[in-house]
């Protein structure tokens, strides 16, 4: 059994992968909540997450992707992890990293100011080492940057995946699971700052349990154009397989952006190749809004920062053609007062939320899965 977690920390992204052989994978870390504020319904990250290591005695994970350098996804990451390129980030409290996985964006973005700048140094001082990093895309900009402190881009290739690739390490047969990789393409890297979410890393999350395969797709902030391309060339390339998803981690906390550039009025109508991925999803599927509640009101159909009810509204309509489909909100599950992790369990005969079925908001106690029983292969 392979396991995927969504915590609940507001407007911002946090994914724990589990596998069965015990190998732990994090996308994105944000310490969110108020250390002053006792009602503050978001989970304390840091000390969950070092819980879950404890009780494995583990001091680390092993690969800690940051999919790009925004607040929402690296916030308190340098006051939790060790960070090899400074001595001030090294006591023996800290959780490790493996590998560090980031966009070439990351490396090569100039004018970061205070996390972001911190992650750009670990990354930098990484790569530069040669070791414990892999770098996503390879555009011109990284090669000369490279050469700029007196490294090879030949030297440093096998540290570099860029989209369309399978990345290294992982093996449905060893690991069950492998990771298709989306985005970045060399053209959103090469954008700069403006950019940073279309540069943002973007996979096909492939698990294997026994002969049954489950797709995750995992997304960090992006727009409705960046995902269009990814449809769009994914096609070209004839891996439309990899587009299909039992589980969705929809971008930027339920924007419309993600759908369209136009809000509408009531629900969003996604763009043609949008809707061309909403409609792969499979029997049973699960869309994962990393956010705060999801308001139908007045007010939350006028609001200008996601989530919004007119997104919302769109992925549930696209999920009525799925059969068994659900849609999530990570500050609503169980409930909105005490919501809790979302932890889903990937088994050969389907995926389920520990032993809670949710649907319509309530939780049913449910020994079986959700309908979907993967791909046979």
């Amino acid at each position: 059994m392979h396991k995927v977690t969504f915590y609940p920390l507001g407007n911002a992204d946090c994914c724990k992968i589990d596998l069965k052989n015990g190998r732990k994978i994090l996308f994105d870390y944000a310490q969110t909540r108020s250390s002053e504020d006792e009602t503050d319904p978001r989970i304390d990250l840091a000390k969950t997450l070092r819980e879950d290591l404890e009780n494995e005695n583990r001091k680390n994970f092993d690969v800690v992707a940051f999919t790009h350098a925004d607040k929402d996804h690296i916030c308190g990451f340098s006051d939790f992890f060790y960070l090899e390129h400074a001595a001030k980030y090294q006591d023996n409290k800290r959780i490790k990293i493996e590998t560090l996985w980031v966009p070439a964006a990351i490396i090569l973005e100039e004018g970061l100011r205070n996390e972001a700048r911190i992650l750009r140094s670990e990354a930098r001082h990484r790569l530069i080492k040669g070791k414990g990093i892999r770098v996503f895309s390879k555009p011109e900009k990284l090669k000369d940057w490279l050469e700029e402190n007196s490294i090879t881009l030949d030297s440093r290739r096998h540290l570099i995946t860029d989209a369309g690739q399978i990345v290294p390490g992982f093996a449905l047969a060893k690991d069950g699971v492998e990771f298709f990789c989306h985005s970045p393409f060399i053209k959103h890297v090469d954008e700069g700052e403006d950019m940073r979410n279309a540069a943002a890393l973007i996979f096909n999350v492939r698990f294997k349990v026994d002969t049954s395969t489950f797709d995750f797709l995992a997304v960090g902030d992006s727009q409705w154009d960046v995902m269009e391309d990814i449809v769009q060339i994914t096609k070209n390339h004839g891996n439309d397989d990899r587009l299909e998803w039992d589980l969705y981690n929809i971008p930027h906390h339920c924007s419309y952006l993600a759908l369209s550039d136009d809000k509408g009025k009531t629900e969003t109508t996604p763009k043609p190749l949008i809707e061309d991925l909403l409609l792969s999803g499979k029997e049973g599927a699960y869309i994962v809004s990393s956010s705060v509640p999801i308001e139908d009101s007045e007010e939350g159909r006028k609001q200008e920062l996601p989530p919004h009810i007119q997104a919302k509204k769109c992925y549930e309509r696209f999920l009525k053609r799925i059969e068994g489909a659900k849609f999530l909100v990570t500050m609503e599950e169980p409930n909105k007062d005490k919501p809790e992790p979302l932890i889903f369990k990937i088994e050969s005969e389907g995926i389920t939320i520990g032993n809670k079925v949710i649907a319509s908001g309530i939780s049913i106690i449910s020994s079986k899965p959700a309908p979907r029983v993967g791909r046979a292969g």
